[in-house]
């Protein structure tokens, strides 16, 4: 097995007998206990991987089958994902230390139903970063400490899902689960040079996820090959009873599911929309700008129409998530849900936070939930994501709109837009990561996943860390 083994690759080892399950967790223990000290991407790691392994093992000499599409697969969890183990679920928080979950999170489940093994929770910006916008650091979290980028230990490994991208990144997993309200599937993938997936809201389950505001959270994959994360969300999008948001998830997902939009040809006629202000006016590293118009050219070449120079109707405004009053919602959401927190043991013990600071904990506590004024806001943002994206969309009838980076993720978030990033480059000091981010309507994920892996085929750009 090479070291960075795509799915499709470790499925075919255990086929032929050349891998086992039991090998495969090894390694990854290894690993963890190897790299994780210095890059803290993992904050618990599951004691009963091993048994697990081997029942795995066992399983497929009897009835190999008969076995699931990530059968003997190692998964990674954000440290919000609900799991009912011997792990814990804290949001990277002391307060959370002992409560338990009264049953696996809805992905958990499907996780284990398809034949993958949890191997672990991993690290992120404690509570999301909602603990402090501003005093703690993106990665930061009481249990794990400081989150490290495997590729620029200087730069920042992006949040909130720090972990699972710091821990695909550098191979103590090929698969992990993060989730997203604002930009926290797509920054750190962005940032640690991966692929990030994120889901249309309602596509994925939350049932059993600490949440943080759930009209806007999702579910969803991060791994280092567009493939591989088609084939986790193939296997964790769907209804399920527990969160009435997914109730529509059916209508959303192609008969046949994603695996068949792993297409090379993917970007031929396909309409790509590139919004270049505010979003390729900033950036500030050559070799990133270099390699965006590189790839609007590979675009054209693999037959794609650019539509160039469009832009958003109100963008600035909503770039700014105080000024559009998003951060608003979030608070009054996050106060909510955080009280409706269902554990067997305790809620929060919020005096366990420590000294660290929690300005945004406090100002959270401190609303009242959706009322007058909240509700003048999510209006304006719906006018914003309807007459901004969603209008650019359909008003040039585009499959995707093309940025760089993951600056434009606060346009997918107040729409629940789905959105894919891709590995494009390093920047030209200290080797930051940096991606190309395709964002689409409302249960676009087929073309979007087309266009992301037509363009990891041609471009191939990720380079594995030297770690």
């Amino acid at each position: 097995m090479a070291e960075e083994s795509t799915i499709a690759e470790i499925q075919a080892a255990f086929a032929t007998g050349d891998l086992t399950a039991a090998q495969l967790v090894d390694f990854y223990l290894r690993r963890i206990a190897d790299l994780n000290p210095a890059l803290r991407g993992v904050v618990e790691v599951n004691p009963a991987a091993r048994r697990l392994a081997d029942e795995s093992d066992r399983e497929r000499a009897i009835r190999p089958a008969a076995l699931g599409r990530l059968h003997g697969i190692p998964v990674l969890l954000k440290d919000t994902i609900g799991t009912a183990d011997e792990l814990s679920t804290t949001a990277g928080s002391y307060a959370l230390v002992g409560s338990k979950v009264r049953r696996d999170a809805g992905v958990v489940e499907r996780l284990r139903n398809a034949g993958a093994i949890i191997l672990g929770k991993c690290s992120m910006s404690e509570w999301y970063k909602f603990r402090s916008l501003a005093g703690v650091p993106d990665g930061w979290c009481a249990r794990a400490g400081q989150g490290v980028n495997p590729y620029s230990p200087s730069g920042t490994p992006g949040g909130s899902s720090s972990g699972p991208a710091i821990s695909v990144a550098a191979n103590m997993a090929a698969v992990a689960l993060g989730t997203e309200t604002h930009s926290s599937i797509i920054t750190p993938a962005d940032h640690n040079s991966v692929v990030g997936i994120k889901p249309t809201v309602g596509l994925t389950s939350r049932a059993g996820v600490i949440p943080m505001t759930p009209r806007w959270d999702t579910v969803g994959p991060i791994c280092r090959t567009v493939a591989d994360a088609v084939c986790v969300l193939d296997v964790i999008a769907g209804p399920d009873p527990r969160d009435e948001a997914t109730i529509d998830a059916g209508n959303f997902i192609p008969a046949g599911g994603y695996l068949q939009f792993l297409n090379e040809n993917g970007l031929e006629g396909k309409r790509l929309g590139v919004v270049r202000h505010p979003f390729v006016e900033k950036i500030h590293d050559a070799n990133e700008l270099t390699a965006f118009e590189r790839h609007i050219n590979t675009f054209r070449e693999k037959g794609g129409q650019v539509i160039d120079n469009l832009e958003i109707a109100q963008v600035g405004s909503i770039l700014d998530p105080h000024h559009s009053g998003e951060v608003s919602i979030m608070m009054a959401d996050f106060k909510t849900s955080l009280n409706a927190i269902a554990f067997n043991e305790s809620n929060p013990d919020l005096e366990k936070l420590g000294d660290y600071d929690q300005a945004t904990f406090i100002a959270a506590e401190q609303t009242d939930g959706i009322g007058e004024h909240e509700k003048a806001v999510l209006t304006r943002l719906e006018n914003y994501s309807r007459n901004g994206f969603e209008k650019l969309m359909k008003e040039h009838e585009l499959d995707a709109m093309v940025t760089p980076g993951s600056r434009a993720c606060p346009v997918f978030a107040i729409g629940g837009h789905p959105a894919v990033t891709v590995p494009a480059g390093y920047a030209t000091d200290g080797g930051m990561p940096f991606g190309i981010c395709f964002g689409g309507l409302k249960g676009s994920e087929g073309k979007l996943i087309e266009i992301a892996y037509a363009f990891e085929m041609a471009t191939k750009v990720r380079v594995r860390p030297s770690l």
